[in-house]
């Protein structure tokens, strides 16, 4: 996998978006996809892009898988991102769509090393900055990407990864019925 350090050294994927409410940049799924198509074909590599729709726990989640083919070597890389049906100012095949992009652009974030804890989705506080009055910030928010992750532990057997959770980040609502359900 010589090319893929290759490609993950030399690709820039700036932050060319910005976001007038939150005023902030960052970067797009569809500017990876233009940054490193190039890199691919220097390279003489492949990516397939996929995603599967999937429940866990009563959540709707997309999940992503992105597979790098080098020569005959591959390497498979997945990311999922819940989706809200109701979501306001959608209809529902865009927020499906919305949950995609944001799964996809996680999963090329994992395999080419592009690191976006200065990214709009690290920074983005808004939710926060609404609900700081009932909680303390000390604890980060539970997110519905972590609440998948959490559900698939469980599933696999690990049946004290709620109660671990709840030590170390602030539960919503939602999380804490699904989590009443699966007991």
């Amino acid at each position: 996998m010589n090319n893929l350090i290759k490609i993950q050294s030399e690709l820039k994927a700036p932050k060319n978006q910005t976001n007038s409410f939150g005023k902030y940049k960052y970067r797009s799924c569809e500017d990876i996809l233009e940054a490193v198509k190039p890199l691919l074909a220097k390279y003489n590599c492949q990516l397939v892009i996929s995603d599967a729709i999937k429940e866990a726990g009563g959540v709707i989640y997309c999940e992503s898988r992105i597979v790098f083919t080098e020569s005959s070597e591959t390497i498979t890389v997945t990311a999922c991102a819940g989706i809200e049906p109701n979501r306001k100012g959608m209809d529902i095949a865009q927020s499906f769509g919305a949950s995609s992009s944001y799964a996809r652009k996680y999963a090329l974030n994992g395999l080419f090393l592009i690191d976006d804890t200065k990214d709009a989705d690290a920074t983005n506080d808004h939710k926060q900055k609404e609900d700081a009055t009932q909680y303390s910030l000390a604890k980060p928010f539970m997110t519905d990407e972590k609440m998948i992750g959490l559900i698939a532990r469980y599933n696999d057997g690990e049946r004290d990864i709620f109660e671990k959770a709840k030590a170390h980040m602030i539960l919503r609502d939602k999380d804490l019925l699904t989590i009443k359900a699966m007991k």
